[in-house]
């Protein structure tokens, strides 16, 4: 005699199987479309708004999730998922070569369409990539107000530049001049006075 309880559980499993057929892969078609959703949006996505995606009721969403990324639970999911990430790095990896013939094409198509700002983009960043340039930044921080008179002078005369500090009513302007070879100092303080303009309308 069977057990109508087994009979019902055997059934059941039958009907689930119908319903959810197991592909060669091991996965459903809902697990199938999971590992998709997931891979390609980790980091977008939460893994319950991925399972929500793959079809999976809204209320147990976070609890499939959790268990369909159980490696013990379901090992085939998980097998998938890292399958599917390394195929993912593949498509998008980026090598030397690949990428300057690419910048090449890139520039060969902008050189037809005559769009010339394109192609020398296209062949500066093909140097870069080939190593053919340096990129050199010098950041600075502080002013001239955080520096000594001292340290002004010194830095104006590294740069080929005399200065001197003179006293102007309240203020103290520092005035700075070209060191010339031949004509001795010229002064390149911009200055602006009447004269200087009525000069200019004339």
């Amino acid at each position: 005699m069977v057990d109508k309880r087994l009979s019902g559980a055997t059934s059941g499993a039958t009907n689930m199987s119908k319903k959810y057929p197991i592909r060669a892969d091991g996965l459903t078609d809902k697990q199938r479309v999971f590992v998709k959703i997931y891979s390609e949006n980790e980091g977008r996505l939460t893994p319950t708004e991925c399972a929500r995606q793959a079809g999976y009721n809204e209320d147990s969403a976070n609890v499939r999730a959790s268990e369909l990324l159980n490696g013990k639970r379901y090992p085939k999911v998980v097998e998938a998922l890292i399958k599917r990430r390394a195929e993912i790095e593949r498509t998008h990896e980026v090598k030397l070569n690949k990428h300057v013939q690419e910048l090449a094409r890139l520039r060969e198509k902008s050189l037809s369409e005559k769009s010339y700002s394109a192609a020398v983009n296209a062949e500066r960043l093909r140097g870069q990539a080939a190593g053919l340039y340096v990129e050199r930044k010098e950041i600075r921080t502080g002013s001239i107000d955080s520096m000594s008179r001292e340290d002004v002078l010194k830095q104006l005369k590294d740069l080929g530049l005399t200065g001197e500090f003179k006293k102007d009513g309240n203020k103290t302007v520092l005035s700075v001049e070209e060191k010339s070879d031949s004509e001795g100092p010229k002064d390149i303080t911009p200055v602006e006075s009447e004269g200087s303009k009525k000069q200019e309308e004339v």
